[in-house]
């Protein structure tokens, strides 16, 4: 097809140097895939590399200790994302003895491996004719085709899956389905894109009917729930601070963070008096507390907004199990608490 061949070429000129490019080996472009979910390339980039450097190989990531995955992850967000990537290796290393598996069809059974990835895996590594379907993907198709269904909507998911079938080139899949991504990050951009240059210009129906700003179309999501954090950050006289492993299901599973209350609403310094004296590590002994940031730090995540307030209180021993302040960074924390952490320089 033109489309395909003309995308290939420009994809042979413009593409950027990136080290998954560089090798066919499915543990690391299945690491590169699982990182660039949710994440831009240039974000992604040094999380790669680290873990390349610290996992070489699947083996060394399945027996790596959970605690080090996630700090290693710290700052991506999306943490489900490392606790399936370590799921995932443990399941090749010791099921599969270290062979990722070779098919589309396959790959769907790793944990963490949807659509999407399963496709670059496949044909990527195996040369698979499956097309891979992305919000760059959606983006592209829309735009030059005219397409206004919802992309996040089920009517568009086969849509769009549909025409990427038709539309790949099955004597070069892996190239087609790069080809295709990279346009949309780099070309055919969500905002401003560069279209007095694109190829595809003559052709485009957004160009020519002056879409481009109104297509792809998406179904807005609810609208985000606030939630008001209370972070406790006690510090006794000898260094010691509390911090606590997060438990059950949910974002920070298994991460650390320091004692949280959550409230109805922001707390002033009156409310705050209630929230403390209800602390049974404080009883019976004088203590003192400030409210380190002026304004709520509004830490926005797809379904909610925290709104977090850090309140530092002193106190001369702390009861139970305890921390010094200088290893702090030692545990794996939500971007959140590690911002915190750096600034508040322990």
């Amino acid at each position: 097809m033109i489309f395909s061949k003309k995308l290939i070429n420009w994809y042979s000129v413009n593409k950027r140097d990136l080290p998954w490019r560089n090798t066919t080996n499915p543990y690391h472009i299945w690491l590169s895939e699982i990182i660039l979910q949710q994440t831009q390339v240039n974000q992604g980039l040094p999380f790669y590399d680290a873990f390349i450097t610290n996992f070489p190989s699947v083996f060394d990531l399945a027996v790596a200790k959970e605690s080090e995955v996630l700090k290693l992850w710290q700052g991506l967000g999306y943490y489900s994302r490392a606790r399936n990537l370590h799921a995932s290796a443990k399941y090749v290393a010791n099921d599969l003895n270290g062979v990722f598996p070779n098919t589309y069809k396959d790959l769907l059974k790793l944990k963490g491996v949807g659509d999407y990835t399963a496709s670059a895996i496949a044909s990527f590594c195996f040369n698979e004719a499956t097309p891979v379907v992305d919000g760059n993907v959606y983006r592209v198709l829309s735009r030059y085709y005219g397409i206004d269904t919802p992309i996040n909507s089920s009517k568009g998911a086969k849509e769009f899956k549909d025409l990427a079938h038709e539309l790949i080139d099955e004597k070069q899949p892996s190239a087609f389905n790069q080809a295709i991504m990279e346009f949309g990050a780099i070309q055919c951009k969500p905002k401003n894109p560069d279209c007095e240059v694109c190829v595809f210009q003559e052709s485009c129906f957004a160009f020519r009917n002056n879409k481009i700003g109104e297509l792809p179309v998406k179904i807005k999501s609810a609208k985000a729930k606030k939630k008001y954090f209370n972070f406790l950050v006690f510090i006794d006289e000898s260094g010691n601070t509390i911090l606590e492993q997060r438990e059950g299901k949910g974002i920070w599973q298994n991460l650390f963070q320091f004692p949280l209350v959550e409230s109805n609403s922001n707390l002033d310094t009156k409310g705050f008096e209630t929230v403390i004296q209800s602390q049974d590590l404080l009883s019976g002994q004088d203590y003192s507390w400030r409210l380190y940031n002026k304004e709520p730090i509004v830490h926005k995540l797809s379904h909610q907004h925290l709104y977090t307030n850090f309140w530092i209180v002193n106190v001369k021993t702390l009861k139970g199990e305890t921390i010094p302040v200088e290893n702090i960074r030692d545990y794996a924390v939500p971007i959140l608490i590690g911002n915190f952490i750096e600034n508040f320089n322990f």
